[in-house]
Order: structure tokens, then C-alpha cells, then sequence
């Protein structure tokens, strides 16, 4: 009787042994299985962001009329921290900065043509989708041109935009970039008059995160 009961004793621990095994490795197949998820989200391990883009647009009320744009630029950034928050508010913090090597204006009196550089674009990237990542942006910069921007004004001015976009992922590090946004155009006093001007602008994009 002794030797049935201990049998039975050592079987069932025997089995609560096994037992806290496949438990424990369910769990570490499970914490493995959501690390690989997190890994592969777009914008997960806060990459850098290496992008070309062309754009262009057209001046709206508030400043200089009959006014049209064409540029295109590189851009580097780093995203600066993990996911936070959510629901559809769920993102991440990214700065950026870009480099516009064309410029063009076409204005009523001369046109005009020249380079950019944007040291400072705050952007928060909506993450809650996997495929597309719309985003909002505050930046600006400096311009200069060959010639006075608007006429009569300076050739020295600086920018100031407000963009929506959205990351088409193509890939998980690669995706197509469309954007649109409002920037506005000034000397900020540097020469009188100074009316400035405000314009809707529309880009595509190849953005890298890596």
C-alpha cells in the first residue's frame, strides 16, 4: 500500500513537473512571438529616416499672388522615441531635417531659383497601422534665391510649414511618401515691404527607416 501511495506521490509530481514546463515555454514562445511582431512594426526600434522627395504647389490668399512652386530635397532623421499612447493616437516622436538643393519660384515679375536647408522638422508618426503611418509636421528654415522673393523684397527668407503626410509601407525600412502642406514664405523684416508669401504645396516621396 505504501509503495502504490509513493508511486502515485512521484507520478504526480512528475507531472506537475512537466506541466510547469510547457507552461514556461509556452510563455517564452509567446513573449518570443510578440517581440518579433513589435520588431517588424514600421518605425519600431526608433530608426533613422533617409528620404528624397519632389514637389510643388501654388500661392493662396494671405500674401503675393500669382505665385507657383517647384522643389525637391533629401532629408535625414531619427525618431526619437518608442510607441506611446493608444488607440489611433498611438505613435512616436521623429526630427528631421532637409536639404532642398532646387527651388524654383515663378512669380509675376522675375523667376527665381535657389536652395533650402530646414534644421528643425517636429513630426509625430500615427503608428496604430501596420502598412500606412499618416503623420503631422511642424518645421522651417531658410531660403535663398538669386533673385528678390517676392519682387522688390529680399533674396534672403525664411520658411515655416505645417504637412500632413502618409508612409505607404512597401516594405518594412521602405516606403512611398505623399504629402501635402502649408508654407508660408517671409524676409521676417530683413527688408520693407514685406508681404510674403503663403503657399499649398503637394510632395512625393522615397523614405529608408533603418
Amino acid at each position: 500500500m505504501r509503495f502504490i501511495f509513493a508511486l502515485l506521490l512521484l507520478c504526480g509530481m512528475s507531472v506537475a513537473q512537466v506541466s510547469q514546463r510547457l507552461d514556461f515555454n509556452r510563455l517564452e514562445d509567446s513573449q518570443a512571438s510578440d517581440s518579433s511582431q513589435a520588431g517588424s512594426q514600421p518605425l519600431s526600434d526608433q530608426p533613422w529616416d533617409f528620404g528624397v522627395w519632389f514637389g510643388g504647389g501654388f500661392s493662396v490668399p494671405g500674401g503675393t499672388k500669382d505665385t507657383s512652386i517647384l522643389n525637391a530635397g533629401v532629408r535625414v532623421g531619427k525618431v526619437l522615441t518608442d510607441n506611446v499612447g493608444g488607440s489611433f493616437l498611438r505613435g512616436n516622436f521623429e526630427w528631421s531635417a532637409d536639404l532642398l538643393p532646387i527651388y524654383y519660384v515663378r512669380q509675376p515679375a522675375k523667376n527665381a531659383y535657389g536652395a533650402g536647408f530646414n534644421p528643425v522638422n517636429l513630426k509625430w508618426n500615427f503608428t496604430s497601422q501596420e502598412r500606412v503611418v499618416p503623420y503631422l509636421e511642424l518645421g522651417g528654415g531658410v531660403l535663398f534665391t538669386n533673385r528678390e522673393v517676392p519682387a522688390a523684397t529680399s533674396a534672403t527668407n525664411f520658411v515655416t510649414h505645417f504637412a500632413l503626410g502618409f508612409h505607404f509601407f512597401t516594405h518594412a525600412q521602405r516606403a512611398l511618401t505623399l504629402s501635402t502642406r502649408y508654407e508660408h514664405i517671409s524676409n521676417a523684416g530683413l527688408s520693407s515691404p514685406n508681404p510674403g508669401i503663403n503657399t499649398v504645396q503637394f510632395a512625393i516621396g522615397w523614405n529608408v527607416f533603418k
